[in-house]
């Protein structure tokens, strides 16, 4: 009759069990089915935009009046030089081979007197080309010269020795006190011999402004100016043709590139020419279409998997309800049986429990992946809640010393947080070292004021090669230990609440040792 009864029992829990225990989920499957909510924006800092000082098209603008600029001057600075020194070598040979052609015609009668010196300097000065001359002759101690002076600061003492030492002549430009050009030819008299030509003591020396050659020449310099403005301005409208032509790719591009960031995996370039922007554009259209198709797949299989996760989870739970009920009569009935039965009645029931923590573990994380998790906030007062998640496990003892400020309250979810900080203590507990130190204090920021909370453990602290991969799902810091009593995704469900609230959660090693994480959020979060 007992047998029986208990059959009874066992039966009825079975029956009724799963109905209540699964309500919830299905109320939260439901939630999630018809639509997935948008994932919140991340906080954080916002995104820095450097501004180059020059756009690209002011550079190429830029560029290519500098090579118009160079090339004009380069080209004005040779015309210049080409013109200047023809119109120079022009009059100066017209001066010397008409001073040395009337030198050879002139007869001269040595030796010669002041009288005759006089003639020949005004016979010649009346013959100057292609300006007029100031002709000055020297013969011994006699001087003359056509204007009166008897000497010339144009005539120097270079000119003298080359044409002293040279019986064809010489000329030579120079500038006087007053900044004028000038150009001085000396010409000696020489004897007309066979094989020589002795000289006779008598020089001439011609001058002649080349005034007129300076205005030709800085006329030549301000048309080239004058026209070199108007060539630069014309330049531009190549200039801003060119870079069209070079920016429309770019400018292109980076919208396609701005789609694709958004998630437009679709966007194309069009293709215009067989140039090299051309050949860009379609390696950045053949790169688009691969990885629209890759990610496409990756999608694909994102979804059954977490479809799977979700489906097999759910349906798991209905099970595990039943069996959480029977092991829940067995456990009760256990200290009647003999030991081996006994041993493994609980040794079910553990593993039972195991297996329903970690199908609760999966329908978490598989709403958080659906983004079909919400928050249900209230307002609540932050010491008595990190006091009733301690009280609840029975960690409200030696093991957890806590340091909580008066008077905090905060906006949050209550249950999210009691998983988040029943998550930090636990695995401080299991994987740390007693005590285990909460901490709660408040921080002022520009954006509003943040709750933080830090739970330090006084164990090893955590391996360096670990901490990176320490919120990762289903990780575990010991390769060889395949048995344990997490699952290994509660970090990972502690790190999607701490963003849900739109915080963060960081794990580092103490100063003193022992891990240390800690959770910044709002005071205030948003739903």
């Amino acid at each position: 009759m007992a047998r029986t009864a208990r059959t009874a029992r066992i039966a009825r829990i079975a029956r009724t069990a799963p109905r209540a225990r699964t309500a919830r989920a299905d109320r939260d499957q439901r939630a999630g089915r018809p639509g997935w909510f948008a994932r919140r924006p991340r906080r954080g800092t916002p995104r820095e935009r450097r501004i180059a000082p020059l756009g690209l098209r002011t550079r190429l603008i830029a560029a290519f009046l500098l090579v118009a600029a160079v090339s004009a001057v380069s080209t004005a600075a040779l015309t210049y030089q080409q013109a200047r020194n023809a119109v120079l070598k022009q009059s100066q040979d017209t001066a010397v081979s008409t001073l040395r052609d009337l030198m050879e015609a002139q007869p001269v009668s040595l030796p010669m007197d002041q009288a005759q010196l006089d003639r020949l300097v005004s016979e010649l000065a009346k013959r100057g080309k292609p300006h007029p001359w100031n002709v000055f002759a020297e013969y011994g101690r006699l001087r003359a010269s056509s204007n009166g002076s008897p000497t010339s600061t144009v005539v120097t003492d270079r000119l003298r020795r080359q044409v002293t030492a040279h019986p064809h002549g010489a000329f030579q430009r120079v500038t006087d006190a007053d900044g004028d050009p000038y150009l001085a030819v000396g010409m000696p008299a020489v004897f007309r011999a066979k094989d020589t030509r002795p000289p006779t003591g008598l020089v001439v020396f011609a001058t002649m402004p080349l005034s007129a050659e300076r205005t030709t020449v800085q006329a030549m310099v301000e048309a080239a100016q004058r026209g070199a403005v108007p060539g630069l301005a014309a330049a531009v409208i190549p200039a801003l043709l060119a870079a069209r032509s070079v920016l429309r790719p770019v400018r292109d591009m980076r919208r396609a590139a701005q789609r694709m960031g958004r998630g437009r995996l679709d966007t194309r370039i069009e293709v215009r020419g067989a140039d090299e922007l051309a050949g860009l554009a379609r390696t950045f259209n053949d790169t688009a279409r691969a990885l629209e198709a890759s990610v496409g797949e990756l999608r694909d299989a994102e979804t059954r998997a977490r479809r799977f996760a979700s489906d097999v989870s759910h349906e798991l739970r209905t099970p595990l309800a039943g069996m959480l009920a029977v092991t829940e009569v067995l456990d009760e009935e256990a200290a009647g049986l003999d030991a081996d039965t006994a041993a493994a009645l609980r040794l079910i029931s553990a593993e039972t429990g195991k297996l329903a923590v970690l199908v609760e573990d999966l329908m978490e994380i598989s709403r958080f992946d659906a983004r079909a998790a919400e928050l249900n906030l209230d307002e609540v007062d932050v010491a008595e809640a990190v006091r009733k998640t301690l009280e609840r496990r029975h960690w409200d003892d030696a093991r957890v010393v806590t340091d909580l400020p008066r008077d905090v309250r905060a906006r949050l979810d209550p249950r999210r947080f009691d998983v988040v900080l029943a998550n930090l203590v636990g695995n401080a507990l299991r994987h740390g070292g007693a005590p285990v130190r909460v901490t709660v204090r408040t921080r002022p920021q520009p954006g509003g004021p943040r709750l933080v909370v830090e739970v330090a453990d006084s164990g090893p602290g955590i391996a360096p090669e670990v901490l990176p991969h320490i919120f990762d799902r289903f990780f575990k810091a010991d390769a060889a230990r395949t048995r344990s009593a997490g699952s290994g995704l509660g970090l990972a469900i502690t790190l999607e609440n701490a963003r849900l609230h739109g915080g963060t959660l960081e794990a580092r090693n103490g100063p003193a040792g022992g891990a240390v994480f800690t959770l910044d959020m709002p005071l205030e979060a948003d739903a």
